[in-house]
């Protein structure tokens, strides 16, 4: 696994009320790593964040890290099964 899965479920454990239901996994499509985090639905909100800035910050962090490993990725929030 990369370091900006690593990297997501860090942050993520710290900003949600239920850190143990935190999931992140990570799956190639195309030659770029996907980077899905899974939360509880009660923690949905903290993880967007007001007007999607966390979820932009986010992104952001996922960017930087595959940039400086030398690879692409992209994040995506996902609603828990």
């Amino acid at each position: 696994m990369s370091r900006a899965r690593d990297v997501v479920e860090v942050v993520a454990r710290a900003l949600v009320d239920e850190p143990e239901a935190v999931e992140v996994t990570e799956t190639e499509h195309r030659g770029v790593a996907v980077v899905e985090l899974f939360v509880a639905p009660g923690d949905l909100g903290r993880v967007i964040g007001r007007m999607g800035r966390t979820a932009s910050a986010l992104r952001t962090l996922v960017a930087v890290t595959a940039e400086y490993h030398d690879f692409d990725a992209t994040f995506e929030i996902r609603e828990p099964a």
